[in-house]
Order: C-alpha cells, then sequence, then structure tokens
C-alpha cells in the first residue's frame, strides 16, 4: 500500500525511532509505535513494528495480533517464531510446542528455524520438562564450530538447560563456549561462568567496600566520649592520684578495643530473569 508523500515520511519517522530505541527503551518504542499504527495500520511493516513494540514491553496478545495481521498482508512466514514465543509468554507453552511442528517451520531460512528451536526448548521448560529441553536444542547448529548471528544464544540456551538439569559440569562448558562466540555481549555467560566457578565481584567503587576500621584504632564515637569526660573531671589530689583504684581508669567499663562491624562488599553472584533463561523471548 502506497501512502501519501508526507504521510509517508511521518510514518517512517516513527519506525525508525521504534527500532532505535526498542532495546534501551522499550516504553518509549511502544509510543512510537502506536503513533505509526495510527497513521497506518494497512502497511504490513507498521503491523510488524508494533508487534514487536508490544512484545518488547509484554503486551502478547497485542503483539500476536500484530503479527498476525502482518503475515496475512505478506504470506510471510519469518514471525511464526516469535508468534510462538508470544503463546509462551501467554502461559500457553502447548500451543508454542505444537507451533515448533507446522509445516511453516520449513519455510524459514536457518536463522528463523534456529530461533523456533529457542521457543520449542522454551517452551519444554515452561512445562517442567527440563531433560527434553536439552535433547530439543541438541543440533548441527549447536555442534558446529563456525561463528553464526545465532551461535551465542544457542550454546546459552544449551547450557542454561544443562545446568537446570543439574549437569553442572556439562554447563559450564558451554557457557564457556558461548561466551567465546559472544562478541556482541548479547549474553551474560561470563558471569554465569563466574558464578559456577564461586567468583564474587566487589564494586571498586563503592567507598564502604574496605572501610574495615584498624583494630588498634578507637571508634570515632567512644573517643569523642573519652575525650569530654577526661576534659570535665577535675584534678584529684595528691593522695587521692596515688590510689590505683582512680588511676587505673578513665571511661567505666572502657577496653580501648574495636566495636566488630559487618562488611559492607557486595556479597552477590553477579547472575541474572531474565530472562534470561528465557531470554529467548
Amino acid at each position: 500500500m502506497s501512502l501519501p508523500k508526507t504521510l509517508a515520511v511521518d510514518v517512517a519517522r516513527n519506525l525508525v525511532m521504534v527500532a532505535k530505541v526498542l532495546d534501551e527503551d522499550p516504553e518509549q518504542a511502544y509510543g512510537y509505535a502506536k503513533v505509526a499504527l495510527r497513521l497506518a495500520s494497512r502497511v504490513a511493516a507498521v503491523r510488524e513494528a508494533a508487534g514487536f513494540a508490544a512484545y518488547g514491553v509484554g503486551k502478547y496478545a497485542e503483539a500476536l495480533a500484530e503479527f498476525r495481521a502482518a503475515r496475512r498482508m505478506t504470506g510471510s512466514s519469518h514471525l511464526w517464531p516469535v508468534m510462538a514465543d508470544c503463546e509462551r509468554g501467554l502461559g500457553r507453552p502447548e500451543k508454542a510446542l505444537a507451533m515448533a511442528g507446522e509445516p511453516e517451520v520449513q519455510k524459514l531460512d536457518k536463522a528463523g528455524q534456529v530461533e523456533m528451536r529457542l521457543v520449542a526448548a522454551g517452551a519444554r521448560r515452561d512445562m517442567g520438562q527440563v531433560e527434553a529441553a536439552v535433547v530439543t536444542l541438541q543440533s548441527p547448529e549447536l555442534a558446529s564450530n563456525s561463528a553464526q548471528p545465532w551461535t551465542a544464544r544457542l550454546r546459552y540456551a544449551y547450557a542454561d538447560a544443562l545446568l537446570a538439569a543439574g549437569r553442572e559440569e556439562e554447563a559450564r562448558d558451554w557457557f564457556a563456549r558461548a561466551l567465546e562466540a559472544d562478541q556482541s555481549g548479547a549474553t551474560d555467560a561470563s558471569d554465569r561462568l563466574a558464578q559456577l566457578d564461586g567468583v564474587e565481584f566487589v564494586d571498586a567503587l563503592d567507598p564502604e567496600a574496605d572501610a574495615v576500621p584498624a583494630e588498634d584504632e578507637e571508634p570515632a564515637g567512644r573517643a569523642a566520649e573519652g575525650d569530654a569526660r577526661e576534659e570535665g573531671r577535675e584534678t584529684p589530689p595528691l593522695d587521692e592520684a596515688a590510689d590505683p583504684a582512680v588511676t587505673s581508669g578513665g571511661v567505666p567499663g572502657g577496653s580501648g578495643g574495636t566495636v566488630g562491624r559487618e562488611d559492607d562488599s557486595d556479597g552477590s553472584d553477579g547472575s541474572d530473569a531474565a530472562g534470561a533463561a528465557d531470554g529467548n523471548r
């Protein structure tokens, strides 16, 4: 469908903004998509962009409706995996799994087929079938040593499924392989590796991270209290000063030792949701 030039420019500007901010600010992208949709709802590219914007903010029913509309307009199957993932988001993993066996999957390119495999594995995990998820991800694409756009995510999903199945050593190996392929930092494979290795990260910019009093350092409150008492005490007579009971203590009960303090350093293990493992959405 063709649009008047001025309208086409306005729609294009909004679509550009959707693509630009979708990852950083999904809510803002959703707003731009709604404007484009209001201006040109009969354009397939607008319906697809609106679908991805709705998907980005977790409005899966709305996203699915937009993807279906775009698919009707174009006849293309390239949205099939994300449509299945919307079914997962709506709490219907069985439906997503059924879609993975439909003829439309055979029409997808290699990247689309890998994406469909990731969605199917996620659906298996949603249903509590962890070992089946591991098997679902086993494929020639997983075994390949060549680096493809999907390689890091596929290896990461496999590692996460192995870990969920209690196969920690294998999971560690595949997290390492995912990190090796993840040149763009699309996954948190490095954090997951650190967690498995028992490595804890401390914020070097946190001023309290190493603020532990020295053993011979008297706490400020105790020192100030002692100074105040010393200033308010009169000099004792010579015979009283000679009394050991008087000269042995300036602050009743004060030993001069330090007061123990809990370590303020961050003890988190660096892992996450999202999302992650379910980052297939």
